[in-house]
Formats: structure tokens, sequence, C-alpha cells
């Protein structure tokens, strides 16, 4: 009994801990990872997934497997998935969505008959993975509404058994799904919140589009996981920086919100005093952020002004006094720009990421390069305009970008 009850308190401490984990992120898809992370932690999980509810349609946000992952190299990540289905009773996330109740399987390969949903075999037939003990738990806000579905499969013993989910794994889920919903709709409304300001930028600039920031704010944080890997960054640092950036890309050119959509939607090439003149969203961007009351507030400043900045000093805006600059006058007689690690390291992870997606996609005064010109110019670029290091951690994670490319592509 004794054994039984600090087994218990454990799992509650886990809890506890978790939750105040949660409580300190700030963007959304950071912590529906960090979700699925602790999840299975508090209940010894091998694998799961979660999923965002959007107009009736289930769609996954992040997979975790450690079977899988532990035959990858090191720093290696599991492929990047992507995939949706409309939310209906076959599925056993289908059935929790429309019951708001958890469902629990002893045995996915062997659902009782008198179940309407079942599990589909093909992903565990492709990778040779069994799935066994599964349970879904709906993410219910407090006005009712389901988020999402949190999915955790293959429940383990101390010695690495598949056991199913007990009734103390239920209630242990069910109350850390509460408080996840909780950080869950907080995180939704900072994202709101940063998407409405890039939709502003986006009436003056079309190609500032949701999936053109998503995409480079993905890139960034792929980039990051591995510049940190080769840095070996503590975990809290890491955890920190990670979560921030996200968010901190995403804005990186709101600053185009000042700038006239004459100049931006023109289909040739710029006049050097139109130049000048787009130069200013760094600082438009920066101006936003000045007061820096958060560690959100001072990185998002650090990649808006610095995000053009090159390795080799060449590139823009270079130092700027925000408090006697005038934000509505054209960038002339610059100064030299920033060089090598004067520039923040979010703004070179992030010059690296908007770079790549610039190239990569049709703009009205080009067609899209093709991936193989776009890495050799970027390649000959490092050391120049790119940090090395930076760009290394970038061809590092290729496959990574090319996944997330292609689940977000420009409608």
């Amino acid at each position: 009994m004794s054994d039984f009850n600090n087994s218990k308190e454990k799992k509650l401490q886990r809890i506890i801990e978790s939750e105040k984990i949660l409580n300190e992120i700030q963007d959304m898809d950071v912590l529906l990872e960090r979700v699925l992370t602790e999840a299975r932690g508090i209940v010894h999980a091998d694998a799961g997934s979660i999923f965002i509810l959007e107009n009736n349609i289930l769609k996954i946000r992040y997979a975790q497997n450690d079977t899988q992952q532990r035959k990858l190299g090191p720093g290696q990540k599991l492929p990047y998935k992507y995939f949706s289905f409309p939310v209906d009773e076959k599925s056993m996330c289908g059935a929790c969505v429309l019951t708001k109740q958890i469902v629990n399987v002893e045995d996915a390969y062997f659902i009782p008959p008198d179940k309407k949903y079942s599990f589909n075999r093909q992903p565990d037939m492709l990778s040779g993975y069994r799935t066994q003990s599964v349970i879904a738990i709906p993410l219910i806000s407090p006005s009712g509404n389901v988020l999402g579905v949190l999915q955790i499969i293959n429940a383990q013993d101390e010695n690495g058994n598949i056991i199913s989910f007990d009734d103390d794994a239920e209630l242990y889920l069910k109350h850390f799904a509460s408080s996840a919903t909780q950080a869950l709709e907080r995180t939704y409304l900072t994202r709101e919140m940063v998407i409405r300001m890039v939709e502003m930028a986006g009436f003056r600039d079309p190609k500032e589009t949701g999936n053109h920031v998503n995409r480079v704010a993905s890139y960034a944080v792929e980039i990051y996981d591995k510049w940190a890997y080769n840095h070996k960054i503590p975990p809290l640092d890491f955890n920190r920086f990670r979560d921030t950036l996200k968010i901190a890309a995403m804005l990186h050119d709101v600053g185009k919100v000042g700038i006239s959509d004459l100049i931006l939607r023109k289909p040739g090439r710029f006049t050097e005093e139109e130049f000048s003149v787009i130069k200013g969203h760094t600082y438009i961007g920066a101006r936003l952020f000045k007061n820096k009351q958060s560690p959100l507030d001072s990185m998002a400043y650090d990649v808006a002004l610095h995000h053009h900045e090159w390795w080799d000093g060449n590139g823009y805006p270079g130092v700027i006094d925000m408090d006697t600059i005038d934000i509505y006058q054209p960038l002339k007689n610059q100064k030299k720009g920033l060089k090598g690690e004067e520039i923040p390291l979010a703004a070179r992870i992030v010059a690296v990421a908007d770079v790549f997606d610039a190239l990569s996609s049709k703009r009205v005064y080009k067609e899209a390069w093709s991936e193989e010109n776009v890495l050799i110019e970027m390649q000959q670029n490092a050391g120049k305009q790119f940090d090395p290091e930076v760009l290394m951690a970038f061809f590092e994670v290729i496959p990574r970008i090319r996944e997330i490319q292609a689940s977000m592509p420009d409608l």
C-alpha cells in the first residue's frame, strides 16, 4: 500500500510540475508539443498524437514515438506528419469529439464489435510499429467546446511491457487535459493577436500571408533546434528561447504595415529611392516592441529590426536610435550594418528562414526558384549574408524543412 501511495503522489506531483511548465509557454505550437510530451510522461506511454479541431476537421499537430525515435541517429527527428480527417463515429478520436468522453481501448487491433469506431492499421504496417493500448482524451474548454484531442498510445509498465490504460491513468489524464486546455486557450488568443498583426501587414504586402509567416516561423524553430543541439544549449535556455522564437519569427515583417502598398505591390524592380523606403519596415516593426516589457517583446524587437542584417556587415538597418529616428522617413545615409555576432541570434536564424521561403515562393515580380538553385544561392552566401553555423544547421534539417513546406502551401 505504501508503494502504491508513493506512486500516486509522484504522479500528482508530476502533473503539478507539468501544469507549471505549460503556464509559462506562450506559443501554441510549442505548447501542443509539450502537452503531448508531458501527458505521455505522466502515464509512461511510448507514443501519442495531438489533434486540433477546426471546422469539424481533426488536424494532427504533433506525433511522438519513443520506439521509432530510438532508431534514429543523435539529434534526428521523426518525419513531420500532417494529415486530417473529418469528425465522425468511425474513428476513436472522432468518437471522442462527438461524445466529449474519453475513449479507452485495450487493444486497437481487437476493438469490441459493439463499437462503431475502428483502427486503421496501415501506418503500423508501413512503419513496423504495433499499436496496442490507446486512450483518446477530449480537450474541452470551460465553455464546453472541444478544441482538440490528445491521443496517447501504448502505456508501459516499469519493465517496458505494453499494458492498458487503467482507471488511474484516465483520472490523471483527464485532470491534466483540463489544465492543458486552459493553457491552450491562452496561447490561442496570443496566436490570434499575432495573426491579426500579420494580416494588417498583408493588406499592404500580399506576400505576407498566414502560410508564409507560419512557414518562416516553423523553419526558424527547426533551424534553432539543430543549432542548439550542435552547441549543447542547456534544456532550460533551449526551451525558453524556442518558445519565444516561434512568435517573434511570425512578426518579422509586421513593420510593412507602415509602407505604401504602391511600392510593396510593384511588379518590377524597386528604384533606389523605393528600396530605401522599404528598408524602413525594420524599424517601424521594431517600434511596436520598443518598450520590451517581456522576453517576447525583446526578441520580436530584435527580429523585426535586424532580420535583414548580413553576417559581413553589408545588411541593414545597422545601429538605429529608436528614440530619435523618424520612422516615416526613408533609410538614407546608412552607416555600416551590424556584423557577425553583433546581430542577435534570433535575427540570424529568421534571416535564413525568410530568404529560403522568399526564393522558394512565387512573387508578383518573379517565379519560384527550384530548390536546387535556392540551396546553391544560400550556400554561396555562407559567411557573407548568413551566419555559417546557422546556415549549416539549416542544411542539416532540410528534410524537415521540405515536410513543413509541403504541409503549408500558398493557396
